[in-house]
Order: structure tokens, then C-alpha cells, then sequence
């Protein structure tokens, strides 16, 4: 479960008050006082300190990057990756591609191309986005390099230091570290498991409004959300559509996942019911495979323009040999067959994570349910840290992500994401009880000494690109 019937002290690692607007712009390291300190005499440590600019303060490796290095240990479960399993990819049909493509096109693929992206490829990602439900022009399409750079793409044409952005609560931890490096404030809104909270939301924008405070957009993840592992209700996506338009808000909405479903439905697209209020954000690195790095945004025809001016000062082209590769892909191969293969190869694993958590978890943990996707998210009993505990676990030879890494003001130290898309079903099984047995020794801890409060830490406790 995600927030619904939980105690007050659960609650508060799921939403965030609105009125309390998270300054990600000043959060330059868990603790200003030692960073500052540290620049007056970084020279010993880093000669150039002084010369770099203001963003770049909260750009600090958390303590827990250094455990992530030890989790990848063959020894450690981790359930913490957010890596696709590729390995029911056919390497035959991919490398025969490549090959022809190099034989019979390869002046074009090593070479510059347009900055919006190969016009082939870009009617091929208006059919992808079919099944979604949006009908799209390939002049409103933006090929970028993954979605992650699209994400950066849409932060920077809109975003001025100090400006508020709406997140779900809990939100990908990828996209909370873009939106710090643009120095944006961001807000909070409370999710269950039916996804983002209409009612939470309204308050969000009315609280934000009467501080003075510009929204630029809202970002969500509406379809098997990245960490929580909920679907936003088509109820709910009308709602959250109706009060964006009445406020004038727009919508960034990211959808790596939409067509993992397990259930057979492919949830409709916001952006298939609104062209103007929504931008959307797609990849093949879920559906295909992430290493060619390959992804798009779908933009009015006006901000379309600025995104390409963008990327063109940025990456001057997204990568040829890529673009082409994934277009023959597309083209030479059943790629929604092979989408289904990845589906069922998920729904098994998702299968044996909820399998094991039912028949491991202690009482009173909670766990999201999800119906695609690639996570579960975890809420411990009352009194229990996760990100304290992560030591322990590791330990113990299982990993997970903490909650604290998905929120940009500090909450979230009760929760923790549990990923079940790379490790095999009798790893993660084993993985969950590894887990179950560090919970249990923590309970049994906090029965002795008693409860601790549960703490906001601020700043993000990100982990590394393979594991968001």
C-alpha cells in the first residue's frame, strides 16, 4: 500500500505538506555549515572549489554511492538496480542489423545529423506511441539522447532558479537530480495507491500560488511510477488533466514504462487527451535496450522549437548510428512481440518479489502492488530507518535504494524501492528473505532500546545511473 491506512508517522515518508516549498537550490550538501567551511580551505582537497558556479553545490556524492559499489558484488542481491533485463533480447538479429546498417549506410550513420533527429525514426516513434493513444506528428517529435536528456532539455528551456516545480511523492530520483541543477524548488504532492492525489494537488497549486511563487510544470510518471510502483486511475488522470488546465499548469508526463503492463491494458497517455497542456517524454531503453540511449519528447509545435535549440547547443545532434540502429529495429523486426517477451519476463519476477514479501515481511511492513513496471515500494514498520539500516542489509548481502533518495526535502526514511526487473526469480527470492531476516533484527533492536524518531535529511542520497 501506498499512504492509505498507514499511521501518522508512515505518512509522512509518503506526502509532503504543500505549504512547506522544498528550496532545492540551497540544499547544497546535507550539511551547508561543513560544505561552506570546507570551501574556505578545499584547496587541499579540490584546488578549483572556489571557481565553480552556485548550481553545481548540491552535484556531491552521497555516502550511500559507495555502498551501491559494494552491492554489486556477485555475492549481494540487489534489489535496488533499475537496469532492464535485455537478456531475451535476440543478439543474432540486433548484431545482423548492425552489421547491415554499417555495410550499407555507414557514411550516414557515422556522421552528424539533424539536431531534431532522423525524420524516419521520428514517424516510427508517432506509431510507438500509438498504442498509448496519442496521435502525433513527427515535426512535434525532439529525438534526444534517452528521455533523461529530454527531462534536462524540458528543465532547462523552462526553468529560472527559484521556480517551483510539483512532484509526485515519492519521485524518480533521476529527474529530482535534474531539477536541482537548474536550481528549481520543488514541491511535493501526495500520492496513493491510486496515484497522485487530485485533492492533494489543488492545495499544492493554491498554497504555491498565494506564497508568490511561479509553477512551471508538473512532473509525473503516470503509469507504473518510478519508485512506487502505482498507476494513476483513468478517473484520475481526467481530474489531474481538468485542475492543470484550470490552473494553467503544465504537465511534463514520463512514461519509460507504459507498454510493460502485466494485466494487458496499455494505460491511455495524458497527452493522448490533451496536445497542448502535456509534454511527453519517451524511451526505447525499457522497451529495446537502454545502450543506444535513444528517447524523445512530444512538445507543442512553439516549445518544440526551443527544445531543439537546446539540444543543438547541447549535444549539437542525438548519435546517427543509434538513431539508425533503433529505426532497422523497428522496422525489420516485430518489436511489440518483443515487448510481450519482456512483459512476461517482468510479470514473473514481479510475481516472485510479492510471492516472497507476503510469505517473509514482518508485521506491519506495507508494499505496493504494481501492475507493471519495475518496482515495488516498501514501508517499514514504525520506528525503523531504512537508509540507517542499508549498512546492515548490505551486510547481510542484499541491497535496496532508501526512500530518502526519492524525495528532494528529506522525507521518505521509513520506505525504501525493491527493484524485480534484473535479478533472476530465485535471487530475488532469496533477496527478499536476506531482507526480511536485517527488518527483523532491526525490530528487535528498536524492542530494546526503543523507537527513534524517523529524521528529514536533507539534500538527495542518489544512486548511480544504474541504479535509478
Amino acid at each position: 500500500m501506498l499512504g492509505a491506512g498507514l499511521s501518522p508517522g508512515a505518512r509522512e515518508s509518503l506526502s509532503v505538506d504543500p505549504r512547506e516549498v522544498c528550496d532545492v537550490s540551497h540544499q547544497s550538501s546535507p550539511n551547508r555549515k561543513t560544505t561552506d567551511a570546507a570551501a574556505a580551505t578545499g584547496s587541499r582537497l579540490d584546488s578549483y572549489v572556489d571557481r565553480y558556479a552556485t548550481r553545481t553545490h548540491g552535484m556531491t556524492a552521497s555516502e550511500v554511492r559507495s555502498l551501491f559499489a559494494v552491492a554489486s558484488r556477485p555475492e549481494v542481491v540487489s534489489l535496488a538496480g533499475g537496469m532492464p533485463n535485455i537478456s531475451g533480447l535476440p543478439l543474432d538479429v540486433v548484431g545482423s542489423l548492425v552489421h547491415e546498417l554499417v555495410d550499407k549506410r555507414g557514411m550516414t550513420a557515422l556522421q552528424y545529423g539533424s539536431g531534431q533527429g532522423d525524420p524516419t525514426l521520428r514517424e516510427q516513434i508517432c506509431e510507438v506511441m500509438r498504442p498509448v493513444g496519442i496521435a502525433a506528428h513527427p515535426d512535434d517529435v525532439t529525438v534526444t539522447v534517452g528521455s533523461q536528456q529530454a527531462l534536462d532539455l524540458v528543465t532547462r528551456i523552462f526553468i529560472d532558479p527559484g521556480d517551483v516545480i510539483l512532484a509526485e511523492a515519492p519521485s524518480y530520483v533521476g529527474a529530482l537530480g535534474t531539477f536541482r541543477s537548474y536550481q528549481a524548488n520543488v514541491v511535493h504532492v501526495e500520492m496513493d495507491d491510486d496515484g497522485l492525489v487530485p485533492a492533494r494537488l489543488r492545495e499544492a497549486i493554491a498554497t504555491v500560488r498565494a506564497s508568490g511563487s511561479a509553477i512551471k510544470f508538473l512532473y509525473t510518471i503516470p503509469s507504473y511510477h518510478n519508485p512506487a510502483g502505482v498507476t494513476l486511475t483513468p478517473q484520475r488522470r481526467a481530474e489531474i488533466l481538468e485542475i492543470c488546465r484550470h490552473a494553467d499548469v503544465l504537465v511534463i508526463e514520463d512514461d519509460p514504462y507504459g507498454l510493460l503492463g502485466f494485466d494487458g491494458e496499455v494505460p491511455r497517455a495524458l497527452r493522448a487527451d490533451d496536445a497542448e497542456q502535456v509534454i511527453y517524454l519517451g524511451s526505447f531503453s525499457k522497451t529495446f535496450a537502454p545502450g543506444f540511449r535513444v528517447g524523445w519528447a512530444l512538445a507543442p509545435h512553439a516549445v518544440r522549437e526551443k527544445l531543439v535549440l537546446a539540444a543543438e547547443n547541447s549535444v549539437l545532434c542525438p548519435p546517427a548510428f543509434s538513431q539508425l540502429a533503433v529505426s532497422d529495429y523497428l522496422a525489420g523486426h516485430d518489436w511489440l512481440a518483443q515487448v510481450k517477451d519482456f512483459r512476461e519476463a517482468y510479470r514473473e519476477r514481479r510475481d516472485a518479489m510479492l510471492e516472497s514479501l507476503d510469505d517473509l515481511m514482518p508485521a506491519g511492513a506495507q508494499w505496493t502492488k504494481p501492475t507493471g513496471g519495475f518496482y515495488v515500494w516498501l514501508t517499514l514498520p514504525e520506528g525503523i530507518d531504512a537508509k540507517a539500516m542499508l549498512p546492515r542489509a548490505v551486510t547481510n548481502r542484499v541491497a535496496y535504494v532508501p526512500g530518502t533518495a526519492f524525495f528532494a526535502d528529506g522525507f521518505g526514511s521509513r520506505s525504501m524501492r525493491l527493484s524485480y526487473c534484473y535479478p533472476t526469480p530465485e535471487r530475488i527470492r532469496e533477496g527478499v528473505r536476506r531482507l526480511a531476516q536485517v527488518i527483523e533484527q532491526e525490530m528487535e533492536l528498536r524492542a530494546t532500546f526503543g523507537a527513534w524518531a524517523a529524521t528529514r535529511r536533507p539534500g538527495l542520497d542518489g544512486p548511480a545511473p544504474d541504479q535509478s
